[in-house]
């Protein structure tokens, strides 16, 4: 029995590593493509954010048919979909500055930058969980920190954005690049949220 439990919490531990990693790579992605707009990092991100899919789909298939887990069920589940939305937000934010022809910002490549290093802790969170969750938590709360400084460079973006109007045109623009900004702000209410999951379970598991 303890050890069906033990392969059991590592492989709930080892998928919600994959998703923390394919994360990482694909705000690393990301990155990549507001600074250079080179379409192969797209293209990459694109994939990573496929692949996050499948391995979400294989964990709640594992939640489905295990009876007893590592931890909370609710806190498992919860834990994979923020790490995933953060991935579909970054997904989206290149999909609609490809499909509307949006130029970068510095704002998007500040947020962008904050939000790859934000999954970095994340990752490391996820990584220590098991052994060493105090440790864990403290990458959960780095995590946090860098992703309220996200939220404080999206109010910087939206008040220059809406610092002058002039015409037809520029309401637009504005438009789109408030869509690119909301993107880059969710994914990191997002990871906001699973650092959150992580520092609960730290308590729990205490």
């Amino acid at each position: 029995m303890r050890t069906l439990f033990k392969k059991r919490q590592n492989i709930f531990i080892r998928l919600i590593h994959d998703q923390a990693l394919l994360t990482l790579e694909g705000l690393e992605a990301l990155k990549d493509y507001l600074n250079t707009l080179d379409h192969d990092a797209a293209k990459l991100l694109t994939a990573k954010e496929k692949e996050a899919d499948e391995a979400r789909r294989i964990l709640i298939d594992e939640l489905n048919r295990t009876f007893v887990t590592p931890f909370d069920r609710e806190d498992i589940f919860t834990l994979s979909r923020t790490i995933d939305d953060v991935l579909d937000y970054a997904y989206s934010t290149v999909s609609e500055m490809e499909l509307f022809k949006v130029q970068v910002t510095p704002f998007m490549k500040r947020m962008a930058a904050l939000l790859r290093d934000a999954a970095y802790e994340l990752l490391m969170a996820v990584d220590r969980l098991n052994e060493h969750p105090n440790v864990a938590g403290d990458h959960a709360q780095r995590a946090k920190s860098l992703e309220n400084r996200v939220e404080d460079v999206y109010r910087e973006a939206l008040a220059d954005l809406f610092s002058g109007a002039n015409d037809i045109e520029h309401v637009i623009t504005i438009l789109k690049l408030r869509e690119v900004y909301r993107h880059l702000s969710n994914a990191a209410d997002r990871g906001d949220e699973a650092a959150n999951v992580i520092a609960d379970i730290v308590v729990k598991i205490a």
